[in-house]
C-alpha cells in the first residue's frame, strides 16, 4: 500500500477496528465419504466498532460464539463472510506478508495461562520470541526489553531464567500479558483472561490490564462470561446469544436499563449482597438451542417470556432505540 494511502488511513482516527456482518461457520462432516452434512453457526452476523483506547466487553453464556468471534477478528481463523477493517485497512482476506505485518499490531491474551505458554522455553525466550520475529536486535537489547516488560507486569527479574511450570496461574497470565505487549500492539483481544484464575488474583490482573491500557494506549476487546468482571473493565458492552449480538451500549446504561429480555435475565442472576437491592430473579426455561440448527426468527424466542408470533418468523435487526443503545428485539421495533 502506498504511503499516501497510509496517510489517508491515519486521518480517520475514530475507529481502530470495524467489524461488519461477520460470520464464522464450522462445517460438519459425516458419512462414509466425509461429505459436509451441516454447519455450526458459531458467529452469525455480528457488527461492532471499536474506538482507539476503548474497551468493549463481549459477554454471554458458554458456547455463544464469543471466543470464535475474537479469533476470527484476529484472523487466527478465516471468516465465512463479512468484513474486518483494522486501522482503516480491510484485513478480511489478506494473507502472507500482509497478514504478518498486521499481526504485530493485534495480539491476544488467552484464557488458559497453563496451555498458552511453551513449557520447554524459559520465560525470557517466550517473551522475546515475537520481538525476534520482527526485528534484528542484539541479544542485550532483547534482554533489556524483556526485563522492562517483566517489571511492567509486576514480575521479578529472575523470572527471565525460569520455566512456566515454576509459576502460579496468576503469574503465568502476567507472563502471557508481557508477551502480548512485546511488540507494542494497538489492539489486544483478551479471551476470558481471568476466568481460570483464583478470585483473589482476578482483581490484580484486571487492575494490571487497566494500568497497561493507560500507559501503552491500548484498545481492548474483552471477552468474558462474568458480568461483574466485564462491568469493571469495559466502556461499552455487547451481549451475545447464539452467535449474534443482541444488545450493545455503554456499561452504565446496560446495567441500569437493560432492554433485551436475555440481558435482563443475565443481570438478574448477579449476586447482590444487600437484600434490599436485589431484583426479581428471571429464570430462563429450556436449553440453549444448537448453533447447528438455530431457531427461525429470533434465536431467543423459545426461552423468552415476551415472545410474540413475529418472533418465531422474523429475525429482529439491531436498532438504535436510544442514543448509543442498540438492541435486536421485536419489543422495540414499532
Amino acid at each position: 500500500m502506498s504511503s499516501n494511502s497510509n496517510t489517508l488511513q491515519r486521518k480517520n482516527p475514530e475507529y481502530l477496528l470495524e467489524v461488519k456482518n461477520l460470520k464464522k461457520y464450522y462445517p460438519i462432516f459425516g458419512g462414509f465419504f466425509r461429505k459436509q452434512i451441516g454447519e455450526v453457526k458459531a458467529v452469525d452476523d455480528i457488527s461492532l466498532q471499536l474506538k482507539y483506547g476503548e474497551t468493549i466487553g463481549l459477554v454471554g453464556e458458554s458456547g455463544c460464539g464469543k471466543s470464535s468471534a475474537g479469533r476470527t477478528i484476529l484472523r487466527l481463523q478465516d471468516p465465512t463472510s463479512g468484513s474486518i477493517v483494522f486501522q482503516g485497512k480491510d484485513i478480511t482476506t489478506i494473507r502472507g506478508k500482509q497478514l504478518r505485518d498486521i499481526r504485530k499490531d493485534m495480539q491476544m491474551v488467552f484464557q488458559d495461562p497453563y496451555a498458552s505458554l511453551n513449557p520447554k522455553m524459559m520465560v525470557g525466550s517466550l517473551i522475546s520470541e515475537p520481538i525476534r520475529n520482527y526485528t534484528n536486535q542484539s541479544d542485550k537489547a532483547l534482554k533489556d526489553q524483556v526485563m522492562e516488560l517483566l517489571e511492567k507486569v509486576g514480575l521479578p527479574a529472575d523470572t527471565y531464567y525460569k520455566y512456566p511450570h515454576e509459576f502460579s496461574g496468576g503469574q503465568r497470565q502476567r507472563i502471557g500479558i508481557a508477551r502480548a505487549l512485546a511488540l507494542r500492539p494497538k489492539l489486544i483481544i483478551a479471551d476470558e483472561p481471568v476466568s481460570a484464575l483464583d478470585v483473589s488474583v482476578q482483581s490484580q490482573v484486571l487492575n494490571l490490564l487497566q494500568d497497561l491500557q493507560e500507559e501503552f494506549q491500548l484498545t481492548y476487546l474483552f471477552i468474558a462470561h462474568n458480568l461483574s468482571v466485564v462491568k469493571h473493565v469495559s466502556d461499552r458492552i455487547g451481549v451475545m446469544y447464539l452467535g449474534r449480538i443482541v444488545e450493545l451500549t455503554d456499561k452504565r446504561t446496560l446495567y441500569q436499563e437493560p432492554l433485551h429480555p436475555y440481558t435482563q435475565a443475565l443481570l438478574s442472576a448477579i449476586p447482590v449482597p444487600n437484600p434490599g437491592r436485589r431484583k426479581e430473579r428471571i429464570v430462563l426455561t429450556g436449553d440453549v438451542p444448537s448453533p447447528e440448527n438455530p431457531p427461525k426468527g429470533c434465536a431467543f424466542h423459545p426461552r423468552c417470556r415476551y415472545a410474540m408470533p413475529e418472533c418465531q418468523e422474523i429475525r429482529p435487526v439491531m436498532k438504535e432505540v436510544k442514543s448509543g443503545h442498540y438492541v435486536a428485539c421485536h419489543l422495540y421495533s414499532k
